[in-house]
């Protein structure tokens, strides 16, 4: 009999038990309000949609390019350039089949098994589960409110050896809090002299909130270090989640790599998604996704307001993307189960911690507020009575 691989024995996704049982409550009770989900609760761009329609009538829709079609990556280019003025050829681009794609991608390509591997705690856990499916061992760096739940050179500076790579995010999922611009080039430095591979998710970026500290604004790996590596996606700020579609920019040295591992594992990334996201970086879809962020700053004010008054007042620095990140062992040691009775008792899903942090995980919980203003309120409201009873 066949047995499972031991690479697959990785944790689960914790959170896609609670949209499963999120949408089960949808069906039984029909008054379910997702506060879990890592996604916009908006579609895509109208230019993007009219451009589909468009691309499904005129456009083959076959193979691409395995970097993507030129067009896009002249897009992408052009994004970065603007965005933070640094030179972008459009041969620096590699399209990918999401972010994940990006990530396995790069992974793949720089690191060999047993190659050590440094991730924040908390953060993300596919990178952490990746890693550890592809043979890399993994190390965490026990990220604290003291810097803002992001890792430091001083971090780097006390391991016993440098690592082959360093993943961070800024904004961060789960905290979105955001490693100040000369934080972020002090460590991108410190990973060009020492070897260490700098893989930048900046994912989030374009979703950042006036109030944040002045040190925390957005910067980009590539504004100090040519030889890290950046990785880009149309599924946060620009609202395309399910179009599966990310970038990232490569050092030209990992490029013939990343050649040969993605015209062999993925051929291309979707066709259909690159011709439409072409259009998700003009002016007309801009002024649509920034009304969006608008939105979340309410929802995020509303959050940070609210949840103090009902007695959840450590609070990650919500400086970017669109999640709160709370400690609640004052009311529970077990965020699974603490989440499933929320939503069984109120409606309300949220994700349980454990996804994201090894150590703590069973005392935090993430807020997404990337819903309706409406439901943010409701879901408080319902919070404040569970919590009183």
């Amino acid at each position: 009999m066949s047995k499972e691989s031991r690479r697959s024995t990785i944790p689960q996704f914790y959170v896609m038990d609670v949209w499963k049982a999120a949408a089960e409550r949808a069906r039984t009770h029909g008054d379910v309000l997702v506060l879990a989900a890592g996604q916009p609760s908006t579609p895509a761009p109208a230019p993007v949609l009219r451009a589909t329609k468009q691309a499904i009538e005129s456009e083959l829709l076959g193979y691409t390019e395995t970097f993507g079609i030129l067009p896009l990556r002249e897009a992408i280019a052009a994004h970065h350039r603007e965005t933070y003025g640094y030179p972008v050829d459009p041969d620096d681009v590699v399209v990918t089949t999401g972010s994940s794609g990006a990530f396995s991608l790069i992974f793949l390509a720089a690191f060999d098994p047993g190659d050590t591997v440094v991730v924040a705690r908390p953060g993300y856990p596919a990178y952490r589960n990746t890693l550890t499916a592809l043979g890399c061992e993994v190390r965490e760096l026990d990220c604290g409110a003291e810097t803002r739940f992001q890792p430091t050179v001083a971090m780097l500076e006390a391991l016993p050896e440098p690592p082959a790579g360093l993943v961070l995010a800024s904004p961060a999922n789960p905290t979105g809090t955001m490693i100040a611009p000369a934080e972020l080039a002090a460590l991108a430095r410190w990973c060009e002299a020492h070897g260490t591979l700098l893989i930048s998710d900046e994912i989030y970026h374009g979703i950042t909130y006036q109030d944040a500290p002045a040190d925390g604004g957005t910067s980009s790996a590539w504004e100090t270090s040519r030889r890290a590596v950046v990785i880009g996606s149309v599924s946060k700020y620009f609202s395309m989640t399910g179009w599966r579609l990310g970038w990232m920019l490569a050092p030209a040295h990992l490029r013939p790599a990343l050649q040969r591992l993605a015209s062999n594992l993925t051929v291309c990334p979707p066709a259909i998604s690159q011709y439409a996201a072409l259009h998700a970086f003009g002016p007309e879809a801009k002024s649509e996704l920034d009304g969006h962020v608008r939105r979340y700053a309410v929802n995020r004010r509303l959050l940070l307001d609210g949840l103090p008054e009902l007695g959840i007042t450590d609070l990650a620095p919500a400086d970017g993307a669109f999640y709160a990140y709370a400690d609640i062992g004052h009311l529970t040691d077990d965020s699974r189960k603490w989440c499933a009775q929320v939503l069984e008792h109120t409606g309300v899903a949220l994700a349980p911690g454990l996804d994201f942090d090894t150590v703590n995980g069973h005392r935090t919980v993430r807020f997404s507020f990337a819903g309706s203003t409406a439901d943010i309120t409701a879901a408080l409201a319902r919070l404040a009575d569970y919590l009183k009873s």
